[in-house]
């Protein structure tokens, strides 16, 4: 068991050992409260989930409220894009699609 400091501090070799195999239980003021696990230890559905299965999900995370739905549920694309360069403020960006 490690506590959350430790995971923090080195989070990547905890990953790579549940890859590996070997569960990791992490705890929050000295109990217990996540296990980092290999995937094969999920259940099989949960590992590799389909279209169905992960809308179910997402359904059951919405009414538990735990997640909250997009305004928008059509997925569809937009007609244009925008160039964004990594410097730019947003707001200016913005500024300049709305005009």
């Amino acid at each position: 068991m490690i506590g959350i400091r430790e995971l923090r501090a080195d989070l990547a070799a905890h990953v790579r050992r549940a890859a590996g195999g070997e569960p990791t239980l992490v705890s929050i003021a000295g109990r217990p409260a996540a296990a980092i696990v290999p995937l094969s230890a999920l259940d099989h559905e949960t590992a590799t989930s389909d279209e169905g299965s992960t809308a179910a999900h997402l359904s059951s995370l919405v009414s538990s409220g735990a997640l909250i739905p997009p305004r928008r549920a059509d997925r569809s694309v937009p007609e244009r894009f925008v160039t964004v360069w990594g410097n730019a403020r947003l707001d200016r960006l913005l500024r300049e699609i709305r005009g």
